[in-house]
C-alpha cells in the first residue's frame, strides 16, 4: 500500500509541477548567491544582455544599442519588470515557461496516447532534465521557444478550424522569435493536407504523395494565420527599429560565425577562414545546403507523424549548423518527450544513447575549458572533439529513426496495463 501511495504521488501531475517549480526557485536563489560570492557567475551572459536591452527600451531607445543583442525586441519588452520588480524577474518568467512547457507535453502526449502514466513520465523528462533546469534559471529565453513550438504542435493536432488558427498564430510567433521553426513548413504543409484528404476520400498508396501536394482550405487557414501574425509583429518592430532590427534579429544569423569555440563540425574551417571575409561569407551560406536537403527529405518521410518530423528536422538543423552551442540542444530536447512513447527502445539502450550523448559533450568541454579559462591553443582538439560529438549525434539520430513506430492509444494502454 505504501509503495502504491508513493507511485501515485510520483505520477501526479500537480505534484510534479510543484516539485519542478520549487527546484527552479531554489536554483534561482542559489544563482543570486553565487553571483555575489563567486568569480564564475551563475547567471548567463545573455541574461545580462537581455536586462540591458530592457533598460534601453524603458528609456525609449533601441534595444540594439546593447552590443550583442541579436534577438527580437519582444524579449526586451517581456523583461521590463526587471527594472522595477527585481533583476530575477526574467529568470522566474523563463522558469514559468519551463513549467508551462511541461504541462503542454503532458496534455499533448495524453491527447495522442490516452495514457496518464505515459503522459506524466514524458512531462518528467522535461521538467526534471538538468539541462532545462540550468538554462532557464540562468536566464536564457529558450523556454519561450519550447512553449511556442509545443503549443503549435498540440493545437495543430486537434485538426479543427480553431486549432489551425491558433496553431498558425503560435507558429508565426515562433518563427518571429527564432528562424529555425521555419524549417518545419514543408512537413506542416504535407501533414495538414494529408489529414484533410484522408477525411475526404479513401487513400490508395500510389496516390498518397500526389494528394499531399494539393493545397487545402485547412492549409490556407493555417498559413494565413501564421503569416498575418508574423508580418504584424515583424512589421511593428521594423517600423519602430528599422533595418537594424532585421539585420540583428534575422540576417546576422544567416552569416554568423563563432570562431572562438562551439560544437559545430564547421568550427575549425570557419576559424581558419575568419580573416577572409568574402570566402567566409560564401562558406557560411553554403553550410545550409546539407541541412536543407536532409530536412526536405525527412519532411516527406515523416510528415504523417508531425512531432517526430519536427524532432528529426530540429536535430539535423542543430547538428549540421555552422554554429552549435549548448542552448541549441533545447530546441530538440523539448520535442523528445513527444516521440518517446513511439520509440521501440528499451531502458538500457535509451540510457546508453543518453550517456554517449553526455560523454560526447564531456570530451568537447575539456579542451574548450583549456582554451577559454587557461588560454591554451586547443582549437584543433576542440574541432576533433566536435567531430566526435557530431558522429555520436548522427548515430543516435539513426538509432531513433530506425526504432520509431507510431503507436495507437490501444498499444500504449496495453503496455501500461
Amino acid at each position: 500500500m505504501k509503495g502504491n501511495a508513493v507511485d501515485s504521488k510520483f505520477l501526479n501531475l500537480s505534484t510534479n509541477l510543484i516539485a519542478a517549480s520549487c527546484i527552479r526557485i531554489g536554483l534561482i536563489v542559489y544563482g543570486l548567491i553565487q553571483d555575489q560570492l563567486a568569480a564564475v557567475k551563475y547567471t548567463d551572459i545573455d541574461y545580462m544582455v537581455f536586462s540591458d536591452a530592457a533598460r534601453f527600451v524603458s528609456e525609449g531607445q533601441s534595444p540594439y544599442l546593447r552590443a550583442t543583442f541579436r534577438y527580437t525586441p519582444l524579449i526586451a519588452w517581456l523583461l521590463q519588470p526587471n527594472l522595477f520588480l527585481g533583476s530575477a524577474f526574467g529568470k522566474v518568467l523563463f522558469s514559468s515557461f519551463d513549467i508551462l512547457a511541461g504541462f503542454i507535453i503532458f496534455r499533448h502526449v495524453f491527447h495522442l496516447t490516452g495514457s496518464h502514466v505515459t503522459s506524466v513520465r514524458c512531462a518528467q523528462l522535461w521538467l526534471f532534465n538538468p539541462i532545462t533546469l540550468a538554462v532557464s534559471t540562468r536566464g536564457n529565453a529558450e523556454s519561450l521557444m519550447a512553449v511556442l513550438v509545443l503549443g503549435f504542435l498540440h493545437l495543430i493536432s486537434q485538426c479543427s478550424v480553431l486549432g489551425y488558427i491558433l496553431s498558425g498564430i503560435l507558429y508565426g510567433a515562433a518563427v518571429h522569435v527564432k528562424i529555425y521553426p521555419g524549417t518545419y513548413a514543408v512537413a506542416i504543409y504535407l501533414f495538414i493536407n494529408r489529414r484533410y484528404w484522408e477525411r475526404s476520400m479513401k487513400f490508395s498508396k500510389w496516390r498518397d504523395a500526389l494528394w499531399t501536394l494539393v493545397p487545402t482550405p485547412d492549409t490556407v487557414l493555417f498559413g494565413l494565420s501564421a503569416l498575418i501574425f508574423l508580418v504584424f509583429f515583424t512589421g511593428i518592430f521594423y517600423l519602430r527599429y528599422g533595418t537594424t532590427f532585421l539585420q540583428e534579429t534575422y540576417f546576422y544569423h544567416l552569416t554568423r560565425r563563432d570562431t572562438r569555440h562551439n560544437f559545430s563540425p564547421y568550427f575549425y574551417m570557419l576559424y581558419l577562414l575568419s580573416t577572409r571575409d568574402e570566402s567566409n561569407t560564401l562558406v557560411s551560406l553554403s553550410t545550409f545546403l546539407p541541412q536543407f536537403i536532409l530536412m526536405f527529405v525527412t519532411a516527406f518521410r515523416y510528415h504523417r507523424q508531425l512531432e517526430f518530423a519536427c524532432f528529426v528536422q530540429t536535430f539535423i538543423f542543430v547538428s549540421f549548423n555552422k554554429v552549435c552551442t549548448s542552448q541549441y540542444f533545447l530546441w530538440y530536447l523539448c520535442l523528445l518527450p513527444l516521440v518517446v512513447p513511439h520509440l521501440k527502445i528499451g531502458l538500457k539502450q535509451g540510457m546508453a544513447l543518453g550517456l554517449s550523448w553526455l560523454v560526447g559533450q564531456g570530451i568537447w568541454l575539456f579542451p574548450a575549458y583549456l582554451l577559454e579559462f587557461q588560454g591554451m591553443d586547443t582549437f584543433k582538439y576542440i574541432w576533433l572533439a566536435g567531430l566526435t560529438f557530431f558522429s555520436i549525434n548522427i548515430f543516435i539520430l539513426l538509432r531513433l529513426m530506425a526504432n520509431f513506430k507510431f503507436k495507437t492509444k490501444e498499444d500504449i494502454n496495453k503496455k501500461d496495463s
